[in-house]
């Protein structure tokens, strides 16, 4: 018979809802920050580029935690 650790599936499950709502949320501001920032607007670039560097390092991280070699 299998054994599910329902508090850990729930942790689970709530990590993965919050992420697939955080990620493109911060994604889509990037995209947004970095088109009505043109070529003047520094602090939007700065912010853009920020919200693509949160992307990234969530995807990263959860490489980190998937590959077993990097542990």
């Amino acid at each position: 018979m299998i054994d599910i650790d329902w508090g850990k599936f729930a942790i689970v499950a709530g990590v993965v809802l919050l992420a697939s709502v955080v990620l493109p949320l911060f994604y889509s501001g990037g995209v947004r920050l970095l088109e009505t920032a043109g070529t003047t607007s520094a602090p939007a670039r700065v912010g853009a580029w920020a919200c693509f560097a949160v992307c990234i390092a969530a995807v990263l991280f959860g490489l980190w935690v998937v590959v077993p070699q990097f542990h």
